[in-house]
């Protein structure tokens, strides 16, 4: 008998306006497609709410951080740093996330960036919570703090860096995050790693709303094609594709152990 289809959609915007304002569509989707858990990491504390709302609602996890993107002034994400350390005491999180760097656009603001990101290292060091990382454009930087303040794993986040950066994300306890863009056969390189990295290594994750794969180009992402990416990333390695969904079920649980716990969507409550 085939074991049964379980799968995770490791990094997921749900509370995004595109996608929460149709959760209930979505989740029926995602749970069509096989999906049994969404985490939804934060971008800012100011839709902490919404998180908590999609966790009681339907069971999804979720993680709560300042992404790289929404650092702003010194007082303000002061602010939201202690919103965060208030929100992981419920003791609700899988992880601390979205954290990291981001010099997409250059270097400016990268101090501010980098004093928030080591702040809430710390944070997960001090709840033994794993991470989730956000490394665009400063794979190395992120590769610099993690290595001064050490945390207990967590996934790499949309990994694009080379094999020897993968090499160090796996030395440190991560696993590296696959999704739209391994979909693309431009993208050779991220093709090329998804196909030859240890299968131990790689989760699936969606990004959604964003990073919508080569099929759906100028559409909202859905986390119901997670499915898709896992037989994509099936061909990519040439194996069966419930060997692939196993072995991505269980890295998730090391990478994300509260998931382990047996954590499963629920999508029978009214849809009101």
């Amino acid at each position: 008998m085939m074991p049964p289809i379980f799968l995770i959609d490791t990094h997921c915007h749900l509370d995004a306006e595109s996608l929460f304002s149709q959760h209930a569509a979505v989740m029926s989707a995602a749970w069509a497609a096989d999906v049994r858990q969404i985490v939804i990491p934060a971008v800012s504390a100011a839709n902490f709410a919404r998180q908590q709302w999609l966790h009681q609602r339907y069971g999804c996890a979720v993680a709560y951080g300042l992404h790289p993107l929404a650092v702003g002034c010194r007082a303000d994400n002061a602010q939201q740093l202690t919103q965060i350390a208030e929100a992981l005491q419920s003791g609700q999180a899988c992880a601390v996330g979205e954290i990291g760097l981001d010099f997409y656009h250059g270097q400016d603001g990268a101090e501010e960036q980098e004093w928030v990101f080591v702040q809430q290292l710390q944070l997960a060091q001090q709840h033994q919570l794993p991470v989730l990382l956000h490394s665009r454009r400063a794979v190395d930087r992120v590769l610099k703090y993690l290595r001064r303040y050490p945390v207990v794993g967590g996934i790499a986040h949309a990994f694009n860096g080379s094999e020897q950066q993968a090499e160090v994300f796996l030395q440190l306890g991560f696993k590296l995050g696959f999704g739209g863009a391994m979909t693309f056969s431009g993208s050779q390189r991220i093709r090329r790693l998804a196909s030859h990295l240890p299968l131990s290594a790689v989760v699936l994750e969606t990004d959604a709303p964003d990073m919508a794969p080569q099929w759906a180009q100028g559409q909202v992402n859905q986390p119901a094609n997670i499915r898709r990416f896992a037989a994509e990333l099936a061909d990519l390695r040439k194996i069966e594709f419930t060997e692939l969904t196993q072995a991505c079920l269980v890295n998730t649980w090391q990478a994300l152990p509260k998931l382990a716990a047996g954590s499963v969507l629920s999508i029978a409550a009214p849809s009101t």
